[in-house]
């Protein structure tokens, strides 16, 4: 039997899903971020050796942007299979592929043992990293997004975005503790491989959690119906003399494109400034602290770690609120507040003091955490079930390349050509600009049915003053929250 989206869920079991969804999210962020710390501290030597330190980060950061060029295909070909066969089986097959690629690179020669072959070979990972990555997110945010009832979504699937910091920090937490353990020459000659290779077993331990997944009863009641449809047209096609053949329904993504392009540009408007902020404030920020301030790599990355703490903690907090007020304004205060932050960000770092630039990344992550939060139903509520994997994937993968991808690349160069951050920060603002205009006139989508198709009268009148809820659902709510640490 099909649970509506918007029936309140069975007792724990939406706790049960999220914990499955967060814990993979975080495995394949781990992955996907710990290459992009490693770009900065180690495969810009290893791998890109050069003269110039700025210009073998530029290389290393080119094979990261690499990985972004992928997540469209992967969220095209997943979000394909996932709209036709279902949520639960991408997910796993996703979590495969990101782990074995992460776990071969930690066993690759470098630059110095087989030359050219080294970075071939660490791009073409790179490449099914991305691929991997790209049909992760709509997948594990559905399936959260569709088993949650409407007047909670924004908590419940904001915590596999907390994925994300999640992932940053178990990346950047293990490179630090062997950066303090280790000498350089060790951390270069073998210890950078460790956290590669532990992603093997994170990775046995995310299949073990997520093939205890249930598939999205939203997604089931869907099939049931497009099943039941496809039987009464072809009832009536053999029983009309003469009928030729109803045309094959078209792809997904197909669908998407002609139907729903309007939805996945604001899908990408609303994820670009998002996108830029998080890899300026996590991955450029190594780069800028290392090379630019020449302090010591454990200052930049403790001070991503603790950020990243907070960010993880914070981000569910923004989905809720994002339940109370909706998702447009929330997302507003991050976007706008990182327009202004864009500034004071690199004005901190340059003071060369570790508690200022912590404190200096900790607020640019809470801002950026105001637009994340909210990010998971609100780009889920945009689409009709039908076409929600392929079109969720595609609005957010297209805005990974132009954004995410893009951003160490153009950091990393405007550093280089005028030796100041004012240029960054121009570029930062610019783009978190771009997000405040798009959510500006983007529609609101708090309280969709997602059961039902079409956005417009879905979406109820926002209530300052929610009716209290039975004292069951507070129990039940209070010990979900509990399994979640939230």
């Amino acid at each position: 039997m099909s649970v509506p989206s918007s029936t309140p869920p069975r007792r724990g079991k939406i706790a049960r899903i999220v914990a499955a969804s967060l814990v993979g999210t975080t495995i394949e962020w781990y992955d996907f971020f710990l290459y992009g710390s490693a770009a900065a501290l180690v495969f810009n030597t290893l791998f890109f050796p050069s003269s110039d330190p700025l210009v073998g980060t530029l290389l290393a950061f080119l094979t990261y942007a690499v990985g972004f060029a992928a997540r469209p295909l992967g969220g095209i070909v997943f979000g394909h299979y996932g709209d036709k066969i279902g949520r639960k089986k991408l997910l796993v097959l996703s979590l495969l592929l990101m782990g074995g690629a992460t776990f071969a690179m930690g066993l690759l020669p470098t630059h110095a043992t087989i030359g050219v072959g080294a970075p071939i070979l660490l791009t073409v990972l790179r490449l099914v990293q991305g691929f991997a990555l790209g049909g992760e997110w709509g997948g594990a945010i559905l399936i959260v997004s569709e088993h949650g009832g409407d007047k909670r979504r924004g908590f419940w699937a904001s915590w596999p975005q907390a994925g994300a910091p999640g992932g940053n920090l178990l990346a950047t937490g293990v490179l630090a503790l062997l950066a303090a353990i280790q000498s350089d020459e060790a951390f270069l000659a073998w210890g950078w491989r460790i956290p590669f290779l532990l992603s093997g077993v994170l990775v046995m331990i995310g299949l073990w959690i997520r093939i205890s997944v249930e598939e999205s009863p939203v997604f089931l009641e869907a099939q049931r119906k497009a099943a039941d449809e496809a039987a009464e047209a072809a009832k009536q096609a053999a029983g009309a003399k003469g009928t030729v053949a109803a045309a094959a329904e078209e792809a997904p993504v197909v669908q998407v494109f002609r139907k729903s392009w309007r939805e996945v540009l604001v899908a990408i408007g609303t994820r670009f400034g998002e996108n830029v902020s998080y890899y300026i404030l996590t991955a450029f920020v190594l780069v800028y602290v290392t090379v630019h301030l020449e302090l010591p790599k454990s200052t930049a990355l403790n001070a991503v770690l603790i950020a990243s703490a907070v960010h993880f903690v914070t981000i569910p907090m923004w989905g809720a609120l994002s339940d109370r007020l909706g998702r447009r304004p929330v997302t507003q205060i991050g976007a706008i507040g990182m327009v202004g932050w864009a500034f004071a960000f690199f004005a901190l770092l340059d003071s060369e003091s570790f508690p200022v630039i912590t404190l200096a990344v900790t607020v640019g992550l809470l801002f950026h955490g105001a637009m994340y939060g909210p990010q998971a139903a609100f780009i889920s509520e945009m689409f009709d079930t039908k076409v929600r994997y392929s079109g969720a994937s595609m609005g957010s993968q297209l805005a990974s390349i132009i954004g995410g991808a893009l951003a160490p690349l153009i950091a990393v160069e405007l550093l280089k050509d005028y030796d100041s951050s004012v240029p960054v920060s121009i570029y930062l603002s610019a783009a978190a600009l771009v997000t405040v205009v798009t959510v500006w006139v983007a529609k609101e989508t708090r309280g969709r049915d997602l059961t039902k198709d079409g956005l417009v009268g879905s979406v109820p009148a926002p209530d300052a003053s929610p009716a209290p809820p039975h004292a069951a659902d507070r129990a039940d709510s209070a010990r979900d929250s509990a399994r979640l640490g939230g």
